[in-house]
Formats: C-alpha cells, structure tokens, sequence
C-alpha cells in the first residue's frame, strides 16, 4: 500500500526518504500531510523551540532532589525529576 518516497526539505533543499513504515505511522495517527522538513531540520527546529522555554525550580516530590521544570509548579499536583518521571512512566 505504502512505497518510500523521496521529498525534498523546504528548509535546506535536502532530499530525504519518507518510508513506507514512516507513512503507515503518520496514516495510523490520522497525519494528512506529507512531513516538509529532513530530520535534521525538524531537530534544529524542536532545540529551537526547547531553547526558549523559561524553566522553574522545584523539589521532585519523590525522592527529593532539586530540579527544573518547564512550568511553574502551583503545589497543586506533584513535580517530578526527570528520572522518577520515567521510573513512574514505565510503571504505567
């Protein structure tokens, strides 16, 4: 159903793939657009976004530790470090 195709990157003029496996993924998450930039490109792109963001202290409410979040905690739920937000993830 699904071939690769190549696309070219509307940021830096690259050819990349799109897969047929990348197509069935963006096809099953209901995805209509063919994606516009290479991965390196989409990467620049998400540190970009990430680099702006203003991060706030806070006290991980499992083990402690200090940490950063990238929102301000209001003490109405619990904060977590990165590390028990994944120990707590992977318990789901």
């Amino acid at each position: 159903m699904f071939e690769n195709k190549t696309l070219t990157c509307k940021d830096c003029g690259a050819e990349f793939e799109f897969t047929a496996g990348e197509q069935e993924f963006f096809a099953s998450k209901g995805f209509v657009n063919e994606p516009q930039r290479c991965k390196d490109c989409r990467n620049k792109r998400k540190e970009a976004r990430r680099d702006g963001r203003t991060m706030h202290d806070a006290v991980c409410a499992s083990c402690g530790a200090e940490c950063q979040v990238p929102f301000l905690p209001n003490g109405e739920r619990p904060v977590y470090c990165s590390e028990c937000f994944a120990k707590i993830k992977a318990e789901d």
